[in-house]
């Protein structure tokens, strides 16, 4: 096996790579070693006996099938999970989650003729202050009062 530092020193000027970026084909190196000028090398490029190598990089094959796992909704198991639950979802995001939901409830209410509007404002009033857990919870208080039939909402 021929020394071919010299040629692959040459090559890796004319290929504008470091040296070991430079391949050489290992079936031509004994045509190689008689190649000293730029002239021969540069035929030699064009032969594609000598070629500059790909720079390795990180394949994102991976990453990307786990984010669209992630989009699906997989990996959010416990063990998964870095924050605690009110920073995951916040206290006011979860307030506006649950307000929303109720008042819909009793805008909805109001506008079938279910409960007068002196009844939604007197709950609107009581949602507002935080009285009710959830939407279910309200139902339950509208009909405890006695402003909800058994089977509506």
């Amino acid at each position: 096996m021929p020394d071919l530092s010299n040629q692959r020193r040459l090559a890796a000027a004319l290929l504008k790579c470091g040296e070991g970026r430079v391949w050489i084909d290992p079936a031509s190196q004994d045509e190689l070693a008689d190649a000293v000028t730029r002239s021969d090398l540069r035929s030699a490029i064009k032969a594609g006996v000598v070629r500059k190598k790909r720079i390795p990089g990180t394949s994102r094959v991976r990453a990307r099938r786990h984010a669209a796992e992630v989009r699906k909704g997989r990996h959010s198991g416990p063990g998964s999970r870095r924050g605690t639950p009110r920073a995951r979802l916040p206290k006011k995001d979860r307030w506006i989650r649950r307000i929303r939901a109720q008042r819909r409830l009793l805008r909805e209410l109001r506008a079938t003729k279910k409960i007068p509007p002196a009844v939604y404002r007197q709950f609107y009033r009581r949602a507002k202050g935080g009285m009710f857990r959830s939407r279910a919870h309200l139902i339950v208080n509208l009909r405890l009062a006695g402003h909800l039939a058994e089977g509506s909402s």
